[in-house]
């Protein structure tokens, strides 16, 4: 998907920016402004010190984060929640490798991204020079594009191409390497135009009418909606389709919030640790219309066992995803919305599925998603129900990676896109304390940003608590603490025999203290008792706040499906699962 783009100097140079520029730092300022950039996240350092030094009287917000991965982390959930493409900043050498993370992160979800690298002087590269790296190099497999800025007159036209880009068509991460001589070398050519989508709209008309076909005949009808919905703000459009036609709505997990979870029609998500109903409906449904989903591993479980009777519809921006992983019986590459518009023009008449949504109301109170309550220890549950009903419908949720990231999923209620922010392809401890930093910035200012964290993942971004104490945000973390790297001992104790092999964290600090000592509010959970006075008090500061809830250490996520298995043979509980 990456590919280095050099930017021609005899390029047109027709202007979109009237602010002059007499360096390289000053013309990748000018892009960043004429793109609507508002606000960048990044950390200083030598190399990018010009293009800091341009910054200062520039109309463009930075956030100093404590870390570059934070800052990586931060600025792709800016451009979740926004919409817009996020920018963060690093220098060169271990700043630029850091975010390394962060963009394979972007890369895998699809994440709108632009990340500008400081690089040594153009004549000292190649030479082991001090905190030098081939940037470029690394960064290739893990972008939709990289570009090389090598002299001052190619910087302003590559950081717009790469804001552009990271935004056009299926969205992704991009970044610019700028030498130090190119942003401090002379130059009065400020950034052309930004450049036109080019990726395609709508489907072909002739295959949208099969399609359409192929749907009004299904018996087990079945929409499967994915990350690209919300990326392609299709939410409204799949919403209309699927009510007008009555048909049941499985979501991916990048897919949350892009059909409201409360609806009778919502399944809600399906995958390894979905719920036992949304995997039934994709098992034994006869036609799937999926929209913006690449069919990971996490979704499908056993490619050979996914929905075997389906006949697949899948619609795409991306014609690469097309039969990848799962055979396409009738692709459609188009923009989400624009499709589903067409494919509802062309639909001759809504499915007859009474006796099918039947069924799926029957799955949903077989299989619910109910839990005992322990006497003598708390339910990780049972904070989060708590937590959502006291927040408002459109909060903003960001996760870490664990357990606690799948129960933020099973337990909260999502009814509106761009309200659930986590890692899903790369799967990255540590991104739910920055991502809530910038969400926060992406947010409205009337809406409450959440994060759910595990005591292992907040651990490995706990310095990005600075942040938002000196900038005052208005954050609320909850860490769900049960001392271990809970899904690794949830595994172990399922296929290794309970062996605990580095999973105990017994050994993590006391996170309220350890907040108190970074200027957050610290709250602490032991009991049920005490979770909705302690998370109303925690939300109502007004500024950073971090909960840390002494969960049960034996809780486990269910349901689940084995690695690679049938998703129709999930196991509600460990004796179900020992049986698999």
């Amino acid at each position: 998907m990456s590919q280095q783009s050099p930017v021609s100097e005899t390029e047109s140079s027709q202007q979109s920016n009237d602010t002059p520029v007499t360096n390289g730092a000053e013309a990748a300022v000018a892009a960043l402004e004429a793109a609507g950039v508002e606000r960048l996240f990044g950390v200083q350092g030598g190399a990018i010190m010009p293009v800091y030094d341009a910054l200062y009287d520039a109309d463009v917000t930075h956030v100093t984060m404590a870390h570059e991965q934070g800052a990586v982390h931060a600025a792709d959930a800016y451009g979740v929640v926004s919409g817009r493409p996020g920018v963060c900043l690093a220098t060169s050498g271990p700043g630029a490798t850091n975010l390394v993370t962060g963009l394979a992160d972007a890369d895998l979800d699809s994440d709108p991204l632009v990340a500008l690298t400081g690089q040594v002087p153009t004549n000292l590269m190649g030479k082991d020079a001090f905190q030098e790296a081939d940037t470029v190099g690394i960064t290739r497999p893990v972008t939709k594009a990289n570009y090389f800025a090598s002299t001052p007159n190619r910087v302003g036209d590559a950081v717009r191409e790469a804001v552009s880009l990271a935004g056009d068509g299926r969205p992704g991460p991009t970044l610019v390497d700028l030498p130090k001589d190119a942003t401090l070398g002379e130059t009065d050519r400020a950034p052309d135009a930004p450049s036109t989508s080019t990726a395609p709209d709508s489907a072909d008309a002739e295959a949208v009418q099969v399609a359409a076909d192929a749907l009004a005949a299904a018996d087990r009808p079945v929409v499967l909606s994915g990350g690209g919905v919300v990326k392609g703000a299709a939410s409204p459009e799949l919403r209309r389709f699927a009510t007008e036609y009555e048909v049941p709505v499985v979501t991916t997990m990048p897919g949350i919030g892009s059909f409201p979870e409360d609806h009778d029609l919502a399944m809600e998500v399906a995958g390894m640790h979905g719920t036992g109903y949304a995997n039934l409906a994709l098992q034994q449904c006869d036609v799937m219309l999926a929209v913006g989903t690449r069919f990971d591993d996490r979704l499908t479980g056993g490619i050979d066992s996914f929905a075997p009777d389906a006949t697949v519809i899948h619609v795409d921006i991306d014609p690469t995803e097309i039969s990848k992983n799962v055979h396409a019986d009738h692709p459609l590459v188009g923009d989400a919305a624009t499709v589903l518009a067409q494919l509802s023009d062309a639909l001759p008449a809504a499915p007859d599925a009474d006796a099918w949504r039947e069924q799926c109301r029957t799955w949903k109170t077989a299989y619910s998603m109910e839990y005992d309550l322990p006497e003598d220890a708390l339910a990780p549950q049972f904070v989060v129900e708590a937590l959502d009903a006291l927040l408002p419908a459109d909060t903003v949720v960001t996760t870490g990676v664990g357990q606690h990231q799948m129960w933020a999923m099973q337990y909260w209620t999502f009814t509106e896109p761009r309200t659930w922010v986590s890692s899903h392809g790369l799967g990255t401890m540590g991104y739910g304390l920055p991502a809530a930093i910038g969400a926060r910035y992406a947010a409205d200012d009337d809406q409450s940003v959440v994060c759910f964290d595990g005591d292992g993942s907040f651990l490995m971004t706990v310095q990005e608590l600075a942040p938002p104490v000196r900038e005052q945000l208005d954050v609320t973390v909850v860490v769900l603490n049960n001392e271990y790297v809970g899904m690794v001992r949830q595994w172990q104790d399922a296929f290794f025999e309970g062996r605990h092999a580095a999973s105990d964290y017994s050994w993590v600090p006391e996170f309220d203290k350890l907040a108190e000592a970074f200027g957050a509010r610290g709250f602490r959970i032991d009991d049920h008792a005490e979770v909705e006075e302690t998370l109303e008090a925690a939300v109502a500061y007004d500024g950073p706040s971090v909960v840390d809830a002494h969960v049960d250490p034996d809780a486990d996520v269910y349901p689940m499906v084995p690695s690679g298995g049938d998703n129709g043979e999930f196991a509600m509980n460990q004796e179900q699962l020992d049986r698999l």
